[in-house]
């Protein structure tokens, strides 16, 4: 009761392990209380939950307070996202999404929005540092439709933030199904795409527009890129000299 916003996440095992009580008294308390077993409890907490999540009322423009200058405030609203962002981070979490990404035998991305441009960012970015990276196209293509691509030894990261897109959602969903893990990187940890992952990063992103700040989501992803370089150096560096010298040798950089 004092911890319902984290135990619709946790496996009866780690509810045995937190709470001292043995696996068959956590069963036996769901049964107690009118369900088959912990599964369908877990279910109705779930529900109980995501049914307190509400689409955000889009706002104006606000007025720039008398005397501060727009640049100050912006800059000032981005290091607080940011800020917040890196204490609320659990760091055994972001450890084991990088171990994730290492360990998949290809990352895709997606979003749409200002969420489409982070996951390519992010795509962008791992296939620097040697990382089998693609992210999901939106034009021709539905989400829906690219996902017979995608395996139980792939890794989804999505990205999802208010105003959450349905098709989002959906191909998380559906994914989940099909046995491939997802990461979420989205705003709560009780938005709708987390209830499908097996790992949330939640990151602030308030603006002082009606739209997203993608400050601290940039952050997250250069993080992940670095650590994922970190922990594996001598494939990142091969893969970056031998990009250097192919576009070296393309004559793609300017010579003056």
């Amino acid at each position: 009761m004092q911890h319902l916003g984290e135990a619709p996440f946790l496996s009866v095992v780690e509810i045995e392990k937190q709470s001292g009580a043995s696996k068959a008294t956590v069963v036996r308390l769901a049964q107690s209380l009118g369900f088959s077993g912990f599964l369908e409890m877990r279910s109705r907490l779930l529900e109980g939950v995501q049914s307190q999540i509400r689409r955000p009322d889009l706002f104006p423009v606000p007025p720039t307070p008398r005397g501060e200058e727009t640049l100050a405030m912006v800059a000032h609203q981005d290091i607080k996202n940011i800020s917040q962002t890196v204490s609320n981070i659990d760091r055994k979490a972001f450890a084991e999404v990088v171990t994730m990404i290492l360990r998949a035998s290809h990352v895709y991305t997606v979003g749409l929005g200002i969420s489409n441009l982070m996951a390519r960012t992010l795509a962008y970015s791992l296939n620097q540092v040697a990382v089998k990276a693609t992210p999901f196209v939106h034009d021709s293509e539905t989400f829906i439709g690219q996902l017979p691509f995608l395996g139980p030894s792939d890794l989804l990261i999505a990205f999802s933030f208010p105003p959450y897109s349905r098709e989002t959602v959906d191909l998380v969903r559906a994914a989940s199904a099909r046995r491939v893990r997802i990461v979420a990187i989205t705003d709560r940890l009780t938005s709708p795409v987390s209830f499908h992952s097996a790992a949330v990063l939640p990151i602030r992103s308030q603006n002082r527009l009606f739209t997203n700040s993608f400050s601290a989501i940039s952050v997250l992803i250069n993080a992940l890129t670095t650590e994922v370089a970190l922990r594996n150096r001598p494939r990142a560096v091969k893969a970056l000299k031998e990009t250097e010298r192919l576009l070296h040798e393309a004559g793609h950089y300017y010579n003056e």
